[in-house]
C-alpha cells in the first residue's frame, strides 16, 4: 500500500520493484543507494512544487493588476457621471431659480412703480442705513409729515424774539427794519440758515434736479480722477459737467446714458474746466454708481417729490448752504428706490429713479 501511494518515477521505480518484498520498517533502513534515490525523488517534487508556486504568484500579479485596472475605470465612469448628473439637475435647477427670482424682483418694482403712478403714496423706511430694526419704522413715518412744518415754524419765533428783544428807540430806522420784514428773517444773520430766500422751506423743493443725457465724455486734461462730460438738460445747448466719477466708472459706460442732474448749483471751476452742473449718484467709500432716471425719461424731465410742491431755485446760494443741508436726507432705500426723507425721486407719469445695486446708501 505504501509502495503504490508514494509513485515515484524513473530509476527509483525500478529499485522500488526490486525491493517490493520489504516490509515498510525495512524500507526506512535501506542502503545508501537508496538514500540518493529517495533525495533525487523529492528533489523533483521540489521543483514542481517551486515551478507551481511561481506559476500561482504570477497569476496573482496578473489578477491584482486585472483589480487595479477594473477599479480605476469604476472611478472614471463615475467621475464622467457626476458632472453629467450635475449639469442635467442642478444646473437646470439653479437656472430656473435665477430666472424665477428675477422675475420675481421686476415684477414687484412694475408693482410699486404702478402703485405710485396711481396716486398710492410709499412710506419708504430710511432708518434702515442706521438701524436694521422693523421697530424704527414708526420713527421713520414720523420724520417724513414734519420736515415742511419745523423749518417754516421756525423763523417766525425768531422774528418774535428778535422784534420784541430790540428796544424802542431803534424804531425810527425804518430802513433797517422793513429788509427784516420783507425777508422773513432769511436775509442775514443766523436767520438764514432756516429759510434760504422768502418763505421757502429748506427741503428738496429747492433743487432743480432733471433728467439729462450724456452727448460726450473725455478724460479731463488736468486731473487724473475727473471726466468731463457735455449733457443734453433740455435745455438750447448742453452743459459741461466734470465728475469724478474715473475710478468707479468706465468711460464706456458713461457715454449716450441718462443720468439725473442737480442743474441750480453755483457754477465752479474744477482744473481749469467750468463745472455747470452735477451727475447724482449712489455713493459708498468703495462703490459709486449713477442714479438712473425710470424707462422713458427724456433729457428735461423734473424730477419731482410728492409733498414737496414749489419751484426750485433759480441757482443756490453757496452761502446758505441749501444743498449742505438737504443732501444728508438724500439715500437709496432696500428696494434700490431713490428718496428724500422717505419721498422717492420720480417723473410725473413715468416712474421712479433706482440704483443699480446700491441698497441703503447715500446719495450725492
Amino acid at each position: 500500500m505504501w509502495v503504490s501511494r508514494f509513485k515515484p518515477k524513473g530509476h527509483a521505480t525500478t529499485f522500488l520493484l526490486l525491493n517490493c518484498a520489504y516490509t515498510r520498517k525495512n524500507l526506512y533502513q535501506t542502503t545508501p543507494l537508496t538514500h540518493v534515490i529517495m533525495a533525487d525523488c523529492y528533489e523533483e517534487r521540489l521543483k514542481r512544487l517551486e515551478y507551481r508556486s511561481r506559476e500561482s504568484d504570477e497569476a496573482l500579479k496578473h489578477l491584482s493588476l486585472c483589480v487595479d485596472v477594473l477599479q480605476q475605470v469604476a472611478e472614471n465612469k463615475k467621475s464622467d457621471l457626476a458632472p453629467r448628473q450635475k449639469s442635467e439637475l442642478v444646473i437646470k435647477l439653479e437656472r430656473e431659480n435665477a430666472e424665477l427670482t428675477s422675475e420675481i424682483e421686476k415684477l414687484k418694482q412694475e408693482l410699486i412703480d404702478a402703485e405710485i403712478l396711481n396716486g398710492r403714496h410709499h412710506i419708504f423706511n430710511p432708518s434702515a442705513i442706521t438701524a436694521a430694526s422693523s421697530a424704527a419704522a414708526p420713527v421713520a413715518t414720523e420724520s417724513v409729515k414734519k420736515p415742511t412744518q419745523e423749518p417754516v415754524s421756525a423763523p417766525p419765533e425768531k422774528k418774535v424774539e428778535e422784534s420784541e428783544s430790540k428796544p424802542a428807540a431803534k424804531a425810527s430806522k425804518g430802513k433797517k427794519e422793513k429788509p427784516t420784514e420783507a425777508t422773513g428773517g432769511g436775509g442775514g444773520g443766523k436767520g438764514g440758515g432756516a429759510v434760504g430766500g422768502g418763505d421757502k422751506p429748506v427741503d428738496v423743493s429747492r433743487l432743480d434736479m432733471r433728467v439729462g443725457k450724456i452727448l460726450s465724455v473725455k478724460l479731463h486734461p488736468d486731473a487724473d480722477t475727473l471726466y468731463v462730460e457735455e449733457i443734453d438738460v433740455g435745455e438750447e445747448k448742453p452743459r459741461t459737467v466734470c465728475s469724478g466719477l474715473v475710478k468707479f466708472i468706465p468711460i464706456e459706460e458713461m457715454k449716450d446714458r441718462l443720468v439725473i442732474t442737480m442743474c441750480n448749483l453755483k457754477p465752479a471751476k474744477m482744473r481749469g474746466v467750468l463745472s455747470e452742473a452735477m451727475v447724482m449718484c449712489a455713493s459708498t467709500p468703495n462703490k459709486v454708481e449713477i442714479l438712473d432716471p425710470p424707462p422713458g425719461s427724456v433729457p428735461g424731465d423734473r424730477i419731482v417729490f410728492e409733498g414737496y410742491p414749489g419751484e426750485p431755485d433759480a441757482q443756490l446760494n453757496p452761502k446758505k448752504k441749501i444743498f449742505e443741508k438737504v443732501q444728508p436726507d438724500l439715500v437709496t432705500t432696500a428696494e434700490g428706490v431713490a428718496v428724500y426723507k422717505g419721498t422717492p425721486f420720480q417723473v410725473e407719469g413715468k416712474g421712479v429713479c433706482r440704483s443699480q445695486t446700491l441698497r441703503n446708501t447715500i446719495i450725492k
